[in-house]
């Protein structure tokens, strides 16, 4: 099927090279009168070599947005594409395929085997594969996440947050086109999770991947090259180079402006905090 010509901007530069992107990308649960949408004919793009972060309230849809990315859920109807690939297209043993060789995940929970070394579990997505890993690439990844010291440890001997620099070294060991975070500082304390965050720019500045992370909390998505804003399942803003308090201030309007539409003006003053955001920042 050809690619499209016309695509959202969300704050990106024409002509801006993509990893992914989506055209009227639906996700309905159930159906007839009493089905959910929980992705509404969304239309994005995810730009390569930078670092894109969705928020939104609970039930908003962008957790669904991710897996439907990421080819780990299918769409309703609509188009997905990693690169020039429309995944949406293929079977689940192609997509499998995908998943392993194109495609990096980081999770809220670890996801770590506890009998394996830290350097065991960094390779064993390739292991499985019965790839053999590209032990420079592996070798750069571990020294930018300072885990040089920590790859004899089980995951029992490290902290949360050397275990989650371990997910993200295996997220990154078989140099993906699109590394996909899910809330991955969630169950980490705050300087573990700033560590994580710095990690994850580092891997977009210093190593070139592409991250795309879902989030609640303004101090991570700061981290973010864009911030794109989800609402009943639709994307309704963007912010390029976003800083904590812009990221927390649009959260408040959108709770000012109750979900499913566009927040008010900048001008207009705030509502109420109850925004279904974590507006603890983490910094």
């Amino acid at each position: 099927m050809s690619t499209p010509l016309t695509a959202p901007t969300h704050g990106l530069a024409p002509g801006v090279p993509l990893a992914a992107r989506a055209r009227a990308l639906t996700k309905a649960y159930g159906s007839g009168e009493t089905a959910v949408r929980a992705l509404d004919a969304v239309d994005v793009d995810i730009a390569r070599e930078r670092f894109t972060a969705v928020m939104g309230p609970s039930g908003s849809g962008k957790s669904t947005l991710m897996h439907c990315l990421a080819g780990l859920d299918t769409v309703s109807s609509g188009q997905v594409w990693l690169g020039e690939t429309e995944i949406t297209g293929l079977n689940d043993r192609a997509l499998t395929q995908l998943r392993r060789d194109r495609i990096g995940f980081m999770f809220q929970a670890f996801n770590l085997l506890p009998t394996l070394t830290a350097a065991e579990n960094i390779t064993l997505p390739m292991d499985i594969a019965g790839r053999k890993p590209d032990r420079e690439w592996v070798e750069r990844v571990i020294d930018t996440l300072g885990l040089r010291d920590r790859l004899k440890h089980r995951p029992a001997q490290l902290s949360g947050g050397q275990q989650q620099r371990v997910a993200c070294a295996r997220a990154l060991a078989s140099r993906p086109e699109l590394i996909f975070a899910d809330e991955p500082t969630g169950n980490l304390d705050s300087r573990a999770g700033a560590e994580v965050l710095g990690f994850l720019r580092e891997a977009v500045d210093r190593l070139a991947q592409t991250v795309v992370m879902v989030t609640h909390d303004p101090g991570a998505a700061a981290h973010s090259d864009l911030v794109l804003f989800l609402a009943d399942g639709r994307i309704v803003d963007a912010i390029p180079e976003p800083t904590a308090e812009a990221v927390l201030e649009r959260m408040r309007l959108f709770a000012g402006a109750g979900t499913g539409s566009q927040p008010p003006p900048i001008e207009q003053q705030p509502g109420h905090d109850g925004t279904g955001f974590d507006t603890t920042h983490r910094s």
